[in-house]
């Protein structure tokens, strides 16, 4: 069917609050919420071994056993690293046409903690490395299979792992018909603090939440520089103030060539702020830099820290990430940014309530790149650790937080109208969910046994 993409501004045409709900009420003639349980993979699937091979070219060649190392430890683990193939397996599947600046792996792990530029500890979505413009069915559909897959890593019942993936689709349902009710401006400036959990009847969470919360509020770049940070003086090598403390592999020292072009990047990285900002970061000066190896799906990418001194004993650390093509990129229409490092910024400008206020792109090397703070108050929540009673309140929290960000591009009308009367979506889905985890079960295994055949064939 032809897609909704994002609008064209059009300040001349009203579109009344009836009129926008017929449309999407009208979406269900063509494309019914019963469609969205359907088969867990495609003809169009690569092989699980043409996976993995084509998701590390381009990868720093000492870091891909890392990486396959993390994947095969479990099929939660693997389908964190695995965006790319279940894109493939939905290309072609039934949607309603309606699109949203997606998240494009908005998976149980991937909705975090941090602080907003006021200093309020907020929760939303924090990884956007693969958010292009597509169906709001791909987002929803992966993080319900994800709960699923958390659930059983952590050995909840199977009854449980089901009611986490339902209750985060009628959760998505029931914030998108409440945030269609309310004035465009009320909806868009609400922050999703604590008062998230209780509207989302999470309540099982407030304490996880306010755990999480307190941790945060210590994960700075103060804490950062109290554990992994020295002050050197060296007057005949020329060194004086802070260095990092290596931790290989995790943590190491960069040479003088790839300093130098890291500070260059930042210096370029600074014009992609807005000019207030520009302002502030140009009060401050690069001290170190270091290569950090990031979490599992990104570990073999280019990815440093940097150490910027500030006012007398402040202290920023950057974290200059490199910016690959989106995995659900050659499955959707191409996203008009050339710089992927740009297209990642944007789109969590875009989506995000509250994003860092540091956050930029540049080039370095001729690679691109995302900066952003390296600890801005973060935290988390971990899924797999939830026990039987909190899961399922995370699955209608995370489904609460993304339709609040898939609200930012689409208008929450249109779905309301979808879900009117639908008694459907939630069962369909996490019937979906169960298939779709069951499928990464097998993935995992066949990734087990390549590894397997590798290490016994060395």
């Amino acid at each position: 069917m032809e897609r909704t993409e994002l609008a064209r501004t059009d300040l001349r045409t009203f579109a009344t609050a009836d009129e926008a709900y017929d449309r999407g009420r009208a979406l269900r003639e063509v494309t019914p919420t019963d469609a969205h349980d359907h088969a867990a993979t495609s003809g169009a699937r690569p092989s699980v071994a043409e996976f993995m091979r084509t998701s590390n070219e381009g990868r720093l060649e000492h870091l891909i056993d890392l990486r396959v190392s993390r994947m095969a430890s479990s099929p939660f683990a693997f389908f964190r690293g695995s965006a790319g193939l279940m894109a493939a397996d939905l290309a072609g599947t039934p949607t309603n046409g309606v699109d949203a600046q997606l998240c494009g792996d908005a998976h149980a792990a991937n909705f975090g903690l941090y602080g907003s530029p006021h200093g309020e500890i907020v929760m939303d979505i924090n990884d956007f490395d693969e958010t292009l413009v597509g169906p709001w069915e791909w987002d929803i559909k992966r993080l319900a299979a994800s709960l699923v897959l958390a659930g059983r890593e952590g050995d909840v019942p199977e009854k449980t792992q089901r009611k986490a993936a339902e209750d985060a689709v009628r959760s998505y349902r029931r914030t998108m018909n409440q945030l269609a009710e309310q004035p465009f401006l009320r909806s868009w400036a609400a922050l999703p603090d604590a008062s998230v959990v209780e509207a989302a009847e999470a309540d099982a969470l407030i304490d996880d939440f306010n755990e999480a919360a307190e941790k945060a509020r210590l994960n700075t770049s103060d804490r950062v520089v109290a554990k992994s940070v020295r002050h050197l003086e060296d007057h005949e090598a020329g060194i004086s103030g802070h260095r990092f403390i290596e931790d290989p592999p995790i943590l190491t020292h960069v040479g003088e060539p790839e300093r130098e072009s890291v500070i260059t990047g930042l210096e370029d990285y600074v014009d992609s702020l807005p000019v207030s900002r520009q302002a502030l970061l140009r009060r401050f000066a690069v001290q170190d830099v270091a290569f950090r190896i990031v979490g599992t799906g990104s570990v073999g990418i280019r990815s440093y820290i940097a150490l910027l001194h500030g006012n007398r004993d402040e202290v920023l650390v950057l974290q200059l990430k490199q910016a690959r093509p989106s995995a659900l990129a050659p499955y959707l229409p191409a996203s008009k940014h050339k710089h992927e490092g740009k297209r990642i910024v944007l789109g969590a400008r875009i989506v995000q309530s509250a994003p860092d206020i540091l956050l930029g792109w540049t080039t370095i090397d001729g690679l691109p790149f995302m900066v952003r703070q390296f600890r801005n108050m973060k935290g988390d929540i971990d899924p797999t650790a939830l026990s039987k009673g909190h899961l399922d309140d995370y699955g209608r929290l995370a489904g609460s937080l993304l339709a609040r960000a898939h609200t930012r591009t689409l208008d929450p009308r249109l779905l309301a109208g979808y879900f009117d009367d639908d008694k459907d979506l939630h069962n369909a889905i996490g019937e979906y969910a169960i298939r779709y985890a069951d499928q990464v079960e097998v993935d995992h295994s066949e990734l087990v046994e390549m590894v397997g055949r590798e290490v016994g064939g060395s």
